[in-house]
């Protein structure tokens, strides 16, 4: 079983990501309100932003460097 768990998940990354990803967002409405859910996710966002570009090669100069 957990070998056709992994398959399907190799085979479709993108339907996995989403579907957690709904299940996140799903959650956080329903425990927080759709205003402070919004605002939550907003921050997630700005929050995965941010990281990716100090992740990135010279993005991490670029973010110390605005500040």
């Amino acid at each position: 079983m957990a070998e056709r768990l992994r398959d399907f998940v190799l085979r479709h990354p993108g339907k996995v990501f989403g579907s957690i990803l709904g299940l996140i967002v799903g959650w956080i409405i329903i425990r927080y309100g759709v205003l402070r859910g919004l605002f939550v996710i907003l921050c997630v966002a700005v929050g995965f932003y941010l990281g990716a570009r100090f992740d990135s090669s010279d993005g991490s100069v670029n973010i110390i460097n605005r500040f």
